[in-house]
């Protein structure tokens, strides 16, 4: 039976309980708090406690009224963190028609007023009324992908970095585990070291007041900050990226699709530039991020002690995100497909890094145990499913490499594709007691299993690597045989080559090869499943006469499409960066959007076809 001492506390009876008076990091968060690796605010929350800290987690907050959620574990020693959810919360709110989502997935029992819009901002400005001189570090998604300036589709706006929408002092951008350990051990050492601008409360403790935090947090890795330009750390240096100011890209929008490829190149690069962009009388500066985790540091955030459970007071109450992933296991982090449409990349970056085998199988050993698990893994995952272990044969080239995709226009030759790494572990998990069936709910990347893998060239040109071949052929029979829970879901999300050029898919040929060879598998093992395609409208170079095409072709192949979207602007992508400027940011030629409500209702009817209406 777990005690109530098992989560990190979540009020001040929960506090007391472990004899503390206060704690050193309190951490607001816009999501139900889950003791689960999957959600980031217990991430941090674990990672800081291993690192012998006193942490705290106030989940979903009342911003109404007295403000007493905010005020009832009182001041920090070292700072405030905000974690806005693992999903922005305006895609978690609304749909691509701006209408109130059935229910909020993060919150209990889907609850919509448990979350204000644009929590970072709502919670830091809480903050900073009642505690005027404490530190306030902003993460997660929402935060990490308004760094710098950003489209906000919700508001029909260009607007600033976030710091310059709210007081907080920093921002962690990305995965955040190692720039909140550098951050927590630059504070410790200002303590330590008897800084000038500490402040000291009643019981004369040393606390981290907002100007120490900007002091030492300056060069930290992965992080953000606003100056004005004679407090830039070290000034404007040679070999800085200045971006074009905000005031410059609202007179001219085309400028900020010549910032974006900056931002994009520089989040997917291992040696990055800093970036520097002037809005008003500030100075928005973006420190480069870390290099990517090394397995052992990856493994170590997934084996703390998470009891992976929702914490106690939502007993009985039905969290919806959770019952979606409680019994998955994530193999790795990072996606190098790089699509348009997805911010992965810049929150996560292309680089995969994978859990060691003995993690991986430590966590479904853990699974195993849960007392309403009946023997089945709902996904062995990631970003995508079939990139585990997959990285640059030499380094060196990867080092040097700035392409926002290792699969687009064309799979890189330094890439290796090898699928057996990831048989190993479906093997290896499918054998362990207690084990019925994993299947693989994450999106399949068909385009790698299709490959013409080579290993090199010779006098008579590339030579083939019948060993990687051999292996995704493999993969393939054993996905479609033993890990379809009766639907595989695929994303080749158009029809036209010239749109999934834009998205950086691949053709769709490669989506009717691959569907031959599942209908064929499926055939000969007697297995009667389907293969469900996911599709996109309205994206940015897609015309009604591109879905007019899409609708004859998927109804030529017998399909009737349920899993479909249409096109959602979010903050850093490569396509929204199109759509709200009219330029694509690597070509600065003009490009045609589906903008007006009636336009992309129009473009996401063709894939009702079949529907009277």
């Amino acid at each position: 039976m777990a005690n109530l001492t098992d989560w990190l506390p979540t009020t001040k009876k929960e506090m007391e309980l472990r004899g503390w008076d206060c704690a050193d990091v309190i951490i607001f968060s816009a999501d139900a708090y889950v003791d689960h690796p999957a959600f980031g605010a217990a991430v941090i929350g674990r990672l800081l406690e291993a690192e012998g800290l006193r942490v705290a987690i106030v989940p979903q907050p009342d911003w109404h009224g007295d403000y007493r959620d905010f005020k009832k574990l009182g001041r920090p020693r070292l700072f405030f963190g905000i974690s806005p959810g693992c999903m922005d919360s305006m895609v978690n709110k609304y749909t691509a028609a701006r209408r109130l989502r059935s229910e909020d997935a993060y919150s209990p029992d889907g609850r919509h007023d448990l979350r204000p819009e644009y929590p970072t901002i709502v919670y830091s400005d809480i903050l900073r009324k009642l505690f005027p001189e404490v530190a306030i570090v902003i993460g997660g998604i929402e935060a990490s992908l308004r760094r710098v300036m950003h489209y906000d589709y919700w508001q029909e706006r260009f607007r600033p970095g976030i710091l310059c929408d709210c007081d907080a002092d920093l921002i962690t951008y990305g995965m955040g585990e190692k720039p909140t350990l550098e951050l927590v051990h630059r504070l410790e050492d200002a303590i330590n070291d008897f800084h000038p601008l500490l402040h000291y409360d009643e019981n004369g403790e040393a606390c981290i007041t907002r100007e120490v935090l900007r002091e030492v947090a300056c060069e930290v890795p992965q992080t953000v900050a606003l100056y004005r330009e004679d407090e830039i750390p070290g000034g404007i240096k040679p070999d800085d990226i200045v971006l074009h100011s905000y005031e410059d890209c609202l007179r001219e929008p085309k400028l900020h699709a010549e910032n974006f490829r900056h931002i994009e190149e520089e989040s997917n690069k291992i040696h990055a530039k800093r970036l520097l962009q002037q809005t008003g009388d500030k100075w928005i500066v973006v420190n480069p991020p870390y290099p990517p985790l090394t397995s052992e540091e990856l493994d170590r955030s997934f084996d703390l002690p998470y009891t992976r459970l929702p914490h106690p007071k939502y007993k009985g109450k039905r969290i919806p995100a959770y019952e979606m992933i409680k019994f998955s296991v994530t193999l790795h982090r990072g996606c190098f497909g790089g699509c348009a449409f997805c911010t992965i990349s810049a929150h996560q970056g292309k680089f995969i890094v994978s859990r060691s085998k003995e993690s991986i199988l430590r966590e479904v050993k853990a699974i195993t145990k849960m007392p309403d698990f009946k023997g089945y893994l709902s996904d062995l995952g990631g970003p995508s499913a079939n990139m585990y272990m997959m990285r640059g044969k030499r380094q060196e080239l990867c080092e040097k490499c700035k392409r926002p995709s290792c699969i687009h226009p064309s799979i890189c030759q330094n890439l290796n594709g090898d699928h057996r790494p990831l048989l190993d572990i479906y093997r290896s998990v499918d054998a362990l007691p207690g084990i019925k069936k994993s299947f693989i709910g994450s999106g399949v990347r068909y385009d790698m299993l299709l490959h013409d893998w080579k290993q090199g060239s010779t006098a008579e040109g590339k030579v083939k690597d019948e060993a990687l071949n051999r292996a995704a052929r493999e993969y393939t029979r054993e996905l479609i045989t033993k890990h379809v829970s009766g639907r595989l879901k695929v994303a080749p999300e158009h029809t036209s080559d010239k749109v999934l050029a834009i998205m950086r898919k691949p053709s769709f040929s490669l989506f009717r090869q691959f569907k031959s060879i599942f209908d064929k598998t499926c055939r000969e093992a007697g297995l009667r499943q389907q293969l469900i395609p996911y599709f996109i409208s309205s994206h940015p170079g897609c015309t009604e006469h591109d879905m007019q095409e899409l609708a004859q072709i998927t109804r030529q192949m017998d399909f009737k499409l349920e899993q479909v979207q249409d096109f959602t602007p979010t903050p850093l992508t490569v396509s929204t960066t199109c759509w709200a400027t009219g330029y694509h940011p690597y070509t600065l030629e003009p490009i045609f959007s589906a903008k007006t409500p009636e336009e992309k209702k129009k473009q996401n009817s063709f894939f009702f076809w079949y529907k009277k209406n």
